[in-house]
């Protein structure tokens, strides 16, 4: 006998969970991908909650969660091999949206907020070192028999390894940024912008693609172009890293987004301080910055020391 599709989606329930998403993309600058992973986990949730309960989560049904609910559906998520970070997560906005529900609706969601979330291992980055880096760098240039495509990568690549952009603010650059100044504007995760300082190196890798690149440089078009001319993708930089690391011997580890966490490791071994760091990666908050770098405690109590006017 097969079993029962999910419940559809109550329209009280809808409507409240659409308020929500607009409140957190207006007021803390979530990005669209943040508000779809949010969308994603409070529907599994729902439906979570339609089947335990055998009907449709209403908002007037929500205010009677208990912390049995909560641990009901963390143990069916384990069950279909979610794993604890990003349990971690989805239970994270839950209770966003259900402090949120409680206070527009006056109900009292205390039991139910008090469920904890798995506790997790936060993995820490593995950048290259400078050596590998280069040498990455090296056999890409070497790695494509298209020198267009090959001086494409490469210019990709060093502007996330000498500027510490990610792969999604590479290849979101137009042919409007191009003659890049000084420093790049850079709009990050929520739309928040940042100042980036180009490196020469960079400048030139970026110019040398230009100068071999077929596609003509239009200011309303991608400054970085696949093969057909459409807006270069991750996974092409990805399989050119994929070779090089492969040719190198490299761990699995060496990816696009480790040369970002090179980039950064590589400015505190020169003697960077965190906060210039911290706005040069944009991140919100200094801890993400100390655990992307891999800095201990006694290391960010030193620049702390060191910075503070009683220091």
């Amino acid at each position: 006998m097969s079993q029962p599709g999910p419940l559809a989606l109550a329209p009280a329930t809808a409507d409240a969970l659409a308020r929500w998403l607009d409140i957190e993309a207006a007021t803390r600058d979530r990005s669209v991908h943040t508000i779809t992973a949010y969308r994603a986990d409070l529907l599994a949730f729902l439906a979570f909650l339609g089947g335990h309960h055998g009907a449709p989560a209403t908002p007037k049904s929500l205010a009677g969660l208990r912390q049995g609910d909560m641990r009901a559906f963390a143990a069916s998520e384990r069950a279909r091999g979610l794993g604890a970070r990003s349990l971690a997560r989805r239970q994270s906005a839950v209770r966003s949206f259900l402090r949120w529900l409680s206070d527009r609706e006056g109900h009292d969601l205390s039991a139910a907020l008090a469920a904890r979330s798995p506790k997790y291992a936060r993995s820490l980055p593995r950048p290259l070192t400078p050596a590998q880096a280069q040498g990455a760098l090296d056999m890409i240039a070497a790695g494509h028999d298209t020198p267009w495509v090959a001086a494409r990568d490469v210019a990709v690549t060093t502007l996330l390894w000498g500027c510490g952009l990610r792969i999604s603010e590479a290849l979101a650059l137009d042919g409007a940024d191009w003659p890049f100044r000084e420093a790049l504007t850079i709009g990050g995760k929520g739309g928040k912008e940042r100042q980036v300082p180009v490196l020469p190196v960079a400048r030139a890798a970026v110019g040398t693609y230009l100068r071999l690149c077929p596609w003509r440089l239009a200011p309303d078009q991608p400054l970085f172009r696949g093969v057909r001319g459409s807006r270069l993708g991750s996974g092409q930089i990805a399989a050119a890293l994929r070779r090089a690391r492969a040719a190198l011997g490299l761990p699995p580890t060496a990816t696009p987004h480790a040369l970002r966490h090179s980039f950064a490791t590589h400015l505190l071994a020169a003697g960077g301080d965190l906060r210039t760091i911290q706005e040069l990666l944009g991140h919100a908050s200094l801890s993400t910055t100390q655990v992307y770098t891999g800095v201990d405690d006694a290391h960010l109590m030193a620049v702390y020391r060191a910075a503070h006017p009683r220091g």
